[in-house]
């Protein structure tokens, strides 16, 4: 038998096979809110839909009677699964923890396509026996209000989102240090500024003077 050739892949794309390009590129865009890269030919029969760095191929053709089946990892599934339900996509699986670490659902595409979005369940694992202590913390109160709203869009407890954050900003990375918050969670930690008032920066601390 041949020696299998020592071979990276570079990228890889799902393609999706629909009657109708234009029809399909609308509700990839407009419902499942995906990015159109480009679309091919007068009238289109070929097209590519992004969701942050992963493209799917949009092929015209005649589907598959039983559809195809796609998945997605994204950074937050619930916020994502919320926004395809305001805009009345058929979501045929709800939102739940799985057995294989991932929390993910599933929807329909105009074509009976089987689209799953999923993101991995960061209490996977075994599980770590601890003691936890009380230990006397005075915060901003603007900041510790962002924590508590923060905390509670992460489904965690006050506690949890602290030591997530300390056990993160303890670890370096390149010439930096790592963050608990993917850039959805950086978004939205902005509005929580907007609505709590908090009109600092990051060094602000070493300024504040309690009164």
């Amino acid at each position: 038998m041949q020696q299998r050739p020592d071979i990276e892949c570079e990228q890889h794309h799902a393609g999706i096979v629909v009657p109708d390009i234009s029809e399909a590129v609308d509700f990839y865009a407009n419902k499942l809110g995906f990015k159109i890269a480009f679309t091919w030919g007068e009238p289109p029969t070929f097209a590519g839909a992004n969701l942050d760095r992963v493209q799917v191929f949009l092929q015209k053709g005649k589907p598959n009677v039983e559809g195809c089946s796609a998945f997605f990892l994204v950074t937050n599934v619930d916020e994502l699964c919320e926004f395809h339900r305001a805009n009345g996509v058929e979501i045929v699986e709800e939102p739940g923890d799985r057995e294989y670490n991932i929390r993910d659902y599933a929807v329909r595409d105009l074509h009976g396509n089987y689209l799953q979005f999923g993101q991995h369940l960061l209490n996977a694992g075994p599980k770590i026996r601890i003691e936890r202590v009380d230990v006397p913390v005075r915060l901003e109160k603007r900041l510790a209000a962002l924590l508590h709203d923060l905390a509670e869009h992460k489904r965690m407890s006050l506690s949890s989102c602290l030591e997530e954050i300390l056990l993160h900003t303890n670890e370096p990375l390149g010439d930096g240090v790592a963050s608990p918050h993917t850039k959805s969670t950086i978004r939205y930690i902005q509005k929580l500024k907007k609505k709590h008032g908090i009109d600092y920066d990051s060094h602000a601390s070493y300024r504040f003077v309690e009164e």
